[in-house]
């Protein structure tokens, strides 16, 4: 794996982390710092869900030619529905006056928003993949739905003009895709009164790494993920990054380094990354043979402990396809990342850090879609800043405990749920939530009852921030205990009638589930009716011998793929001393 760090670049195999958790005219001033401090109480726009793998579009056909206007690529279409039909182009604002030394032409605008400093704000004009960390849009989210950011300075558009909630959405669709200049970002062909061409795999704009005085950068072993295809993998990498760390921000014993945050971006077909820690007895022999992926030698075998053989590339073993690298060597317990977003910026408090373990194995599980007819490499790079501040270790919460508990029959609704009970002196700073397409609403409450986490996106999850963290002092294990569940809902409609379109099906379920999916309902014909099996057509036509039938739909259960589902809480929390 490659390391880097600012105005250096050497090749030595890593990735240990543990998730830890100006644009616009007007004035300039201070923003806020991006954290939610309190839940939302109602949904948000729920984006349009991804495309199913299994059917790709086809970039050999034409563009609707009932189109009123056809884009070449998402930005485009962001550069003349937004920019310039909402007058932020125009001479006195963002054209050649380029207010808050910002223009906005269609010739430098890309390139004057693309992690660009702003100069009403610590975060840049955009940083890819991560909205709440984009200036450009905190002041346009200011205009259009003032009580969810707050940001220094005028909300944008000036004057009368104010962003539709659609408008808004495609802008957070573009910058979470990576905000590429080009091609079609998935979720925004509805979002434009236009056409879009057919998608392309994205690969996002590299992460610059950090000084090396301050931090350092681990870079993903690259992998290929082909065209239309849904794919989870598990290899191994060695790395040691003892001569990396400075001695300050390694522990007594040196065998781990210090952090105090972390910055991950990938590309956008990611579903989610997992980095787990074999433990210190891992060998090369528990992964089989090692290959340069990337770089001049790639494809050619490499020793694994050789850190410098593959160049820039990397030295990983061959990937397995496999859930969370389950039977891949000595997998262990240890989940060191665990990241589900394009991007996700995670902070620890002040004086809380996180330690990695600064040499041995890894273990990457990388799961990604591809919704394209392109075969693509899937990219990865985190930066980790060194924890300055040493006074309590962060401990995760990763609550797996009912991750498969679901039995969501076809055209049905369920609710699960799961109790959690913090150890005393608990200061939760973090939660974050994990479900797959049909878990409608998840949420957490307090041990009083009082709602502390709420999320509707799947795919685009609240992670919520408490500033101050919240404190479970008590030495009645009840009053430390927390309780949080999830809706799922498997083909209903919003009138509460049968929906074909969003059951669990057989034909649609990758053969990577957990499980065979074996048909209980009908699809076509008397939809909604129960039925016997792949076999079972002729038992769902809507009269007899109607040859209408199809014996389609199944049982939510839970599963590794997006046809499936899970129920994960994760966060992060440190623990005080109690008297």
């Amino acid at each position: 794996m490659r390391i880097r760090a600012s105005g250096v670049s050497f090749s030595l195999v890593a990735l240990a982390a543990l998730v830890l958790i100006g644009a616009g005219c007007g004035s300039s001033g201070s923003s806020s710092d991006g954290r939610t401090t309190a839940p939302p109480s109602e949904p948000p726009p729920v984006p349009t869900e991804p495309t199913d793998p299994t059917e790709p579009t086809d970039p050999t056909e034409p563009t609707d030619p009932g189109c009123d206007a056809t884009f070449s690529g998402t930005f485009e279409a962001i550069q003349e529905t937004i920019f310039e039909r909402h007058g932020c182009t125009a001479e006195a604002c963002h054209g050649s006056a380029a207010s808050g030394g910002l223009d906005l032409g269609a010739d430098v605008a890309h390139a004057n928003l693309m992690e660009v400093a702003s100069t009403g704000s610590a975060f840049p004009r955009i940083k890819p993949g991560d909205n709440d960390r984009s200036y450009l849009w905190l002041k346009l989210a200011a205009k259009t739905d003032p009580d969810s950011v707050s940001v220094g300075g005028s909300p944008m558009p000036i004057g009368d003009s104010t962003l539709s909630t659609d408008e808004l959405e495609l802008i957070r669709a573009w910058i979470k895709a990576g905000a590429p200049a080009d091609g079609t970002v998935d979720e925004t062909q509805d979002l434009i009164d236009g056409c879009l061409p057919p998608l392309e795999p994205i690969v996002i704009r590299p992460l610059e790494p950090p000084p090396a005085s301050e931090g350092l950068q681990l870079v993903m072993p690259e992998y290929p993920l082909g065209a239309a295809s849904e794919r989870e993998v598990c290899f191994a990498q060695y790395y040691d990054l003892t001569a990396h760390v400075p001695a300050e921000f390694q522990n007594a014993a040196g065998t781990h380094f210090r952090i105090a945050a972390s910055d991950l971006r990938q590309d956008p077909q990611s579903h989610h990354l997992i980095l787990i820690d074999p433990g210190r007895a891992a060998t090369a022999g528990d992964f089989g043979d090692f290959f340069c992926t990337g770089g001049d030698r790639h494809g050619e075998p490499c020793p694994a402990t050789d850190l410098e053989f593959c160049g820039e590339g990397a030295c990983a073993s061959e990937p397995v396809d496999g859930v969370a690298c389950g039977g891949v060597g000595t997998r262990g317990t240890g989940f060191l990342l665990v990241a589900q977003q394009s991007n996700e910026v995670q902070e620890l408090n002040d004086g809380v850090y996180a330690e990695i373990p600064i040499r041995g194995y890894w273990l990457w599980n990388s799961h990604a879609f591809n919704l394209t007819t392109q075969d693509t490499t899937m990219h990865a790079r985190v930066n980790y800043t060194f924890a300055r501040e040493q006074r309590r270790v962060v401990t995760r919460l990763f609550d797996a405990s009912s991750i498969f508990g679901q039995s969501t029959p076809p055209y049905g609704s369920e609710t699960v749920c799961q109790s959690h009970v913090f150890p005393q002196g608990t200061r939760l700073f973090n939660l974050i939530s994990h479900t797959h397409k049909r878990g409608k609403r998840f949420w957490v409450d307090g041990p009083d009852g009082t709602l502390i986490y709420e999320n509707f996106v799947y795919n685009d999850p609240t992670n919520q921030y408490y500033d101050p963290p919240l404190a479970f002092d008590s030495p009645d294990a009840a009053d430390r205990r927390i309780r949080f569940c999830a809706d799922y809902e498997n083909g209903v409609a919003a009138d509460g009638s049968p929906d074909p379109d969003e059951v669990k099906r057989r034909s649609t379920t990758p053969p990577n589930a957990l499980g065979p999916c074996q048909p209980v309902a009908c699809t076509a014909g008397d939809i909604g009716a129960s039925c016997s099996g792949a076999g079972g057509d002729a038992s769902c036509d809507s009269t007899p011998g109607a040859g209408d039938g199809e014996c389609d739909a199944c049982v939510l259960r839970g599963g590794v793929s997006t046809e499936d589902e899970m129920f994960l809480l994760m966060g992060a929390y440190y623990v005080e001393p109690v008297d």
